[in-house]
Order: structure tokens, then sequence, then C-alpha cells
């Protein structure tokens, strides 16, 4: 299922939502230490027959033994092929063995808990149906709900992207990290320090529709060293407006702009 917030009759957020398949964020387990790991600062907590987790010292895992039982909360999916991470669930019992104790309520719950206000437009009956328990009074059903959406959402699944003023992005991912590359294209005739801050906001915006996380190198296009200090207000005061709060971590020796962003849920490209 695909589910979006809108505003101002533009996308904001877009996720896709398999609930026969949950991705775990938010899930609640009684857990086992199975071991403890100082040089990792955390320890691997077992949730099941099959399934571990990892619980940093930072997030309750500090003191910990093994053969303790607690209760956990899965803070980031399983991704890359690792596995959940963790953190206490103060102020839940945990059970006799491992085991998933809740899961969590979903991208369609967390969003409407986030925007209180919102009305929420259901194409699917049975969908509305099935949520009306949590969010009785503001469904409503509107069977062409997300056509105004189509194209652009069909435009999250390819790895390049449109920008202001006829530029590209190019988004090719890799396992430790995401670059984002700015081709001036048909803007090439632009002051180069201009363009960029003109295609802060967009690109910022691609960033968060596809939800790009952990270590995002931008390659802005054709800047001399000398004026990339000068993206750094803008492009901080852009990622301010995302949900999860990405950092600038500065300019790379290459001219790459550095950005750490907390990576929950798998990046859209990885569930297309």
């Amino acid at each position: 299922m695909r589910v979006a917030l809108a505003a101002q009759g533009e996308l904001a957020e877009y996720y896709l939502w398999r609930p026969a398949a949950p991705d775990g964020v938010n899930d609640l387990y009684t857990g086992r230490v199975d071991a403890v790991l100082p040089a990792l600062a955390g320890c691997f907590v077992a949730l099941g027959p099959d399934l571990s987790g990892f619980l940093p010292d930072s997030a309750g895992g500090r003191g910990q033994s093994v053969g303790t039982y607690l209760t956990v909360r899965v803070t980031r999916s399983p991704q890359g092929g690792k596995g959940p991470r963790l953190a206490v669930q103060p102020g839940v019992a945990p059970g006799e063995s491992p085991g998933l104790i809740k899961r969590g309520p979903g991208p369609l719950i967390e969003l409407a808990q986030a925007h209180g206000r919102a009305e929420i437009l259901v194409d699917d009956y049975e969908l509305m149906a099935s949520l009306r328990p949590a969010l009785e009074g503001r469904l409503r059903h509107q069977a062409d709900a997300f056509a105004p959406f189509e194209d652009e959402a069909a435009a999250l699944a390819e790895p390049t992207a449109a920008l202001p003023h006829g530029a590209r992005l190019h988004i090719p991912p890799a396992p430790a990290a995401t670059l984002l590359d700015i081709d001036a294209a048909a803007a090439s005739a632009m002051a180069p320090l201009a363009l960029n801050q003109s295609l802060i906001p967009a690109l910022c915006r691609q960033i968060v529709l596809r939800n790009l996380s952990g270590a995002l190198l931008i390659d802005f296009a054709g800047l001399k060293s000398a004026q990339r200090a000068k993206l750094a207000e803008p492009l901080k005061a852009a990622l301010a407006l995302d949900p999860l709060k990405p950092r600038l971590l500065g300019f790379s020796h290459h001219g790459f702009a550095e950005l750490t962003r907390p990576r929950i849920r798998p990046a859209l490209h990885e569930l297309t």
C-alpha cells in the first residue's frame, strides 16, 4: 500500500507499506541478552528462534549481562544484511521467553499520530474498516485520492529526478553511502552558486520522499571550493524541515557535502 503525506497539494512524505510483511519499526519484543560486546559498545539480544538485534549501550545496553531478559523496542528495521537496532522499553514487563509482544503501528498510523488534525483519505473500503478503531472520525473514502500524485510517485522509483531550471539529480546508491550528484544540464548557463542555492529545497525534498538515509554525499554542480561554504547555511535550513533532522557534517576534500540522516526504515529504492 502507498502512504503519502500531502501538504499544500504536494507530496511531503511517501512510504510503501506492506501490512503482511511489516518492517518491524517500533515492534516490542521480549529479548534475552546473548552476548555483551564492549568493543561494539552494545550487546546482541535474541528476539526469537531466528532473529536477533543489537542493543547499543546508549539505548540501554550498558551494564546488561548475558542471560538477562528485558523488553526492547525496534528503533531501526533490519537492513543491509544486519538485524534490527533496539532500545530498552521501560514500563513493559518482559515475557518468559524471547518473542514478539506487539507490532509497531506502521507508517500510516505514525503519520496520523504526528499530524493529529489531518484528514485521512483512503481509496479502499476494507482498509478503511480495519483502520477505523484507531482513526475513528478522521477517515474519508475517496476512490481517486492518490490520483494527483501518481506521476511523481512513479518517478520516485527512478534513479534520477528532475530539479528546477532543467537540472537533474542522479542518485546511485551503495551499501556504505548514497551519492546525490547534481547535473546542471539545461541550467548550465546559470551562475553555479545561484543555481545550487536555488536547488537545495528540491534536493532535500527528494531526500525525504525517497527516505535516503545513513551517509549521504552531495556533489553540487560546478562549484569552486571557495563557494561551497556559502551553501552551508541554506542547506542546514532546508534540512531542519526534514522530520528526521539530518546533520550537515561539512564539506570533504573532494567537495562533497557530507550529511548523516537517521536510518530507521529502508530507503524507497530498497523496497521497489
